[in-house]
């Protein structure tokens, strides 16, 4: 135990001499690569660090990008739809003025279709109901009648019928 306590000179020389040697050894062959290494992995790492944060500033400008441009599409077709609401109510509003105008157009014509129509039937039946009365006229009188008499009668009859019927509508 009293060896441990009295350091021999020689013994501690050639003990710091082998350490620097080691030493000097570790450092050419293992801590060189070591650190190099260390060194490569940490600029690879900076590297990757300052891409990703170029690719997320990137990604963010091309979000805000988009997000403008949306906006942009969204206002648009608020506009589009917007007009295309104002030219149906337009379009709306001018196929109902002319369906009422064709509506009044057809109720016209046919108006006046029908009264030509009703004056039409009116002449034919007083023709019709003239040669009944003045076939049953004939009948009773058991001759017959010339037919330029019979047409002179019938229009003096329609002519008296016509003042009849104005001065009934006066």
């Amino acid at each position: 135990m009293g060896d441990l306590l009295k350091p021999d000179l020689g013994l501690t020389v050639w003990t710091i001499v082998t350490f620097l040697c080691l030493v000097g050894i570790l450092k050419a062959f293992a801590w060189g690569p070591l650190l190099k290494s260390i060194d490569e992995r940490e600029a690879r790492l900076k590297a990757d660090r300052e891409g990703a944060e170029k690719a997320r500033a990137e990604a963010e400008r091309i979000q805000r990008e988009l997000e403008a441009q949306m906006a942009g599409v969204q206002a648009k077709s608020k506009e589009l739809l917007a007009a295309a609401t104002k030219d149906g109510e337009a379009l709306r509003a001018r196929l109902k003025a002319e369906a009422e105008a064709d509506a009044a157009a057809i109720k016209a014509k046919t108006t006046l279709d029908l009264a030509a129509e009703k004056d039409k039937l009116v002449g034919d039946l007083r023709k019709e109901v003239a040669s009944l009365s003045v076939l049953a006229a004939e009948k009773l009188l058991h001759k017959s009648v010339d037919a330029g008499v019979q047409k002179a009668v019938l229009e003096g009859f329609f002519k008296d019928l016509e003042s009849t019927k104005k001065a009934g509508s006066n």
